[in-house]
């Protein structure tokens, strides 16, 4: 599913006068506005070095305010893109915020992949001080995404890598499955670290963007992507060690130094894998694909981690 026609051409209006308030001629020889992203979830306009975000439909207004809160106040910078304004503003129903352009990880050279970088900012978001949050700060939404990946697998109809997905998903505890509340709920945490959540400011500093999914939680989650992928055998055991290393070097709490990180990460971890099965068989199904070699090798996880449950995993914590 995409935007509506309506949306798309409304936004690119939109960023187009924040960009040149009251001016009726492009001043900036910018005359295009180009798409950054178009999905269900949200889409991303950018005209010169401004960006409109046209948020999800239904997006809670009040929980978007409070997001939009924390990324403009002075603890985080350094550590989030704050707004160019704090108020969203409205487009055909859907939410529209508006940031600062920021220069993207390049997909192209993975050998140069911030992950160092990464690691500190989420140490350093996840020990923002709790009077910093504002009231009506929500549950950080990385639980709430693995279910509706989930429930977009059981909607898709039967497929045979279906089963180590779901049975990997049936035996994770209640708060991974968003049943019940995390462990954590004091925590600043980002809900959907990948590194397309990082860009570069004009002084060359990396920051997180996207809040969409920002709010209180168990932070070790925002570590259980690169986790799960060097699970997987996705991520070379350096490029996991760095980021590792630099987490608990920034002192983030959700990896006290000197501890076995899997105490913390193997819940959540397994909780991403199951998630990217899940999201992996659904897109297939929708293409008329076979599953690609990535792709079957988070399967064979999701197969192996079925067979192991986590409360029976050498050092999981009771």
């Amino acid at each position: 599913m995409r935007v509506t026609v309506d949306v798309l051409p409304g936004l690119a209006a939109k960023v187009r006068a924040a960009v040149h308030s009251g001016a009726s001629v492009c001043a900036c020889g910018t005359e295009v506005s180009s798409v950054l992203a178009d999905r269900v979830d949200g889409t991303v306009v950018r005209h010169a070095d401004t960006v409109a975000k046209a948020h999800g439909p239904g997006t809670d207004a009040g929980e978007l305010a409070a997001r939009m809160a924390v990324a403009a106040h002075p603890a985080l910078d350094g550590v989030l893109l704050a707004p160019i304004a704090v108020k969203a503003a409205e487009l055909h129903g859907r939410l529209v915020t508006f940031w600062p352009y920021g220069t993207p990880v390049d997909p192209e050279t993975p050998e140069a992949a911030p992950w160092e970088e990464a690691a500190t900012l989420l140490a350093r978001l996840h020990r923002t001080p709790e009077a910093v949050l504002p009231s009506g700060l929500p549950a950080m939404r990385g639980p709430a995404k693995a279910a509706h990946a989930v429930a977009r697998l059981h909607t898709a109809g039967p497929h045979p890598a279906a089963a180590p997905v779901l049975r990997a998903w049936s035996v994770l505890p209640a708060w991974a499955r968003d049943e019940a509340s995390m462990p954590d709920t004091r925590t600043l945490c980002h809900g959907d670290l990948h590194l397309g959540q990082l860009v570069r400011d004009p002084g060359g500093s990396w920051l997180l963007i996207d809040i969409d999914d920002l709010g209180v939680g168990e932070p070790a989650w925002d570590l259980a992507r690169p986790a799960a992928w060097f699970a997987c055998g996705l991520l070379p055991p350096d490029e996991w060690t760095r980021f590792l290393t630099a987490y608990q070097k920034a002192e983030g709490p959700a990896l006290p130094a000197g501890t076995d990180p899997w105490h913390a990460l193997d819940v959540p971890a397994r909780a991403l894998t199951v998630q990217t099965g899940a999201l992996a068989i659904v897109k297939a199904m929708a293409a008329g694909r076979e599953l690609d070699e990535v792709e079957v090798a988070v399967i064979d996880s999701c197969e192996r981690m079925a067979a192991h449950p986590p409360e029976l995993a050498p050092g999981f914590p009771t």
